[in-house]
């Protein structure tokens, strides 16, 4: 092992490990998730002093799925395997009840 991988493995964070200068005990969780839902402009700013805008907002019948929810249902195939399950539940057609 020569010296530089030596040196550069000690100055590594474990993957789980948080820098002490990141500080988020004053932070509230979801605090903008409802105006990300609705599209967010990142501009990036070049070193020749350009600003690239681009707008992001989600596509088509893309949902956001809840921490809760997401414990259970990992990936979309989750998902939407246990939706067709549900689906299958329904009536084919619905049915007229007469009113009284």
């Amino acid at each position: 092992m020569n010296k530089k991988n030596k040196s550069k493995g000690k100055n590594k964070l474990a993957s789980d490990e948080m820098r002490a200068e990141y500080d988020f005990s004053g932070g509230m969780r979801g605090k903008h998730h409802q105006v990300y839902r609705q599209g967010h402009t990142v501009r990036i700013h070049q070193a020749d002093g350009n600003v690239i805008e681009q707008h992001f907002s989600l596509e088509e019948g893309a949902v956001f799925i809840e921490a809760d929810v997401r414990e259970y249902f990992p990936n979309a195939e989750a998902v939407n395997d246990a939706l067709r399950g549900l689906i299958a539940l329904f009536p084919k057609e619905k049915t007229l009840t007469k009113e009284k």
